[in-house]
Parts: C-alpha cells; sequence; structure tokens
C-alpha cells in the first residue's frame, strides 16, 4: 500500500505521535532526506533514542526506523507540532524564533545552511523556515 501524502513532515510528525498514544516504542516510514535530518536532530537533541535508514526490500526506496524510546521506558516528547505548512509557510529571522517551553523543548529551522535547532539558529544569527516545535 503506497500512501501519497502532500506534506511529508507532518505525515512523519503525525507517525510518531500516534505511535507514542499507543505506547510503541519504534515507528517505520518512507525515507527522505529532509525527515532524516529532522529524525536526526531529534536523537541529538535526546528526544528519541535511535534513526536507521536500511534499504526496503519489498519497495522501491530506502525505510527509516525511529527508536521513540526503550520498550521499558516512557518517551521523552509531550507535544510535536508542526508549524510551517504547505499552505502557509512560516519564516522568521533569527531574532523572532521562539523559545519553547523556556528552553526545555526545541524548534526545528530550515535555514540557507540547512535544518537546525532554533539555539543554534540563534547563535548563528541567520532566520528561515520554522519546521516544527517539540517537547
Amino acid at each position: 500500500m503506497s500512501t501519497t501524502t502532500t506534506d511529508p513532515i507532518a505525515d512523519m510528525l503525525t507517525r510518531i505521535r500516534n505511535a507514542i498514544l499507543v505506547s510503541k516504542h519504534e515507528v517505520t516510514l518512507p525515507h527522505s532526506s529532509i525527515k532524516e535530518a529532522v529524525a536526526r536532530l531529534l536523537k541529538e537533541s535526546n528526544f528519541i533514542d535511535g534513526v536507521n535508514v536500511a534499504d526496503n526490500t519489498n519497495a522501491p526506496g530506502k525505510t527509516m526506523k525511529l527508536t521513540i524510546n526503550g520498550e521499558n521506558s516512557n518517551a521523552r516528547i509531550s507535544e510535536i507540532v508542526r508549524l510551517s505548512k504547505p499552505g502557509r509557510r512560516y519564516y522568521v529571522n533569527a531574532k523572532e524564533i521562539p523559545v519553547v517551553k523556556r528552553g526545555r523543548g526545541i524548534v526545528i529551522i530550515s535555514t540557507s545552511k540547512g535544518l537546525m535547532t532554533g539555539d543554534k539558529a540563534k547563535a548563528q544569527k541567520i532566520g528561515g523556515e520554522l519546521i516544527c516545535k517539540i517537547y
């Protein structure tokens, strides 16, 4: 079954959100480089445990398996929200990058230097498109 979506990042975030709601510790989804970059930022920020990209055996393309948490532990993501949508893009300059939950959460921003967290973008004084916020 192949599903096409107009917003693959929103699809990825929804799959993570749904997996957490039903207490699954892993989620598998189609691979794309931007989704992998978002997942790697989540891992760097210690919101998920692992990112594994593998060739798909029964369909074209690659799949990505995200390990949200260990089998006997709770997820560290309380909320994951898409900010910029295909119908309404959300751009900010470096001074306007929001702080999520007084610094306990992160915002992922797409800049001219690639995807990064809001803190890194502020430090480099560059703005861009707000992708999502996680805490």
